[in-house]
């Protein structure tokens, strides 16, 4: 079970980076930016999971927190609310 969610979040990297790169608007590559540091937490959350270390969740969520902001704040800096 275990190699089926790696081979996974392994799957979602590579696509994430795929559309990072190949992103013709800008638009395109925010989402994949927000993608990519969703996956990132997600991976923290295994990890502390796997671990049984609880810093690693106040870690996720701090990250996690500061990647939803910094989404928002480039949508309304492209959308010209800034």
């Amino acid at each position: 079970m275990m190699y089926l969610i790696v081979g996974l979040i392994i799957a979602g990297i590579l696509l994430g980076f795929i559309r990072l790169i190949k992103g013709k608007e800008l638009e395109n590559r925010v989402v994949a930016v927000d993608t990519l540091t969703t996956i990132t937490s997600v991976v923290f959350l295994l990890y502390a999971h796997l671990t049984n270390n609880a810093l690693l969740l106040d870690v996720a969520l701090v990250y996690a927190i500061l990647s939803f902001t910094s989404v928002i704040a480039m949508a309304r800096y492209l959308e010209g609310g800034l």
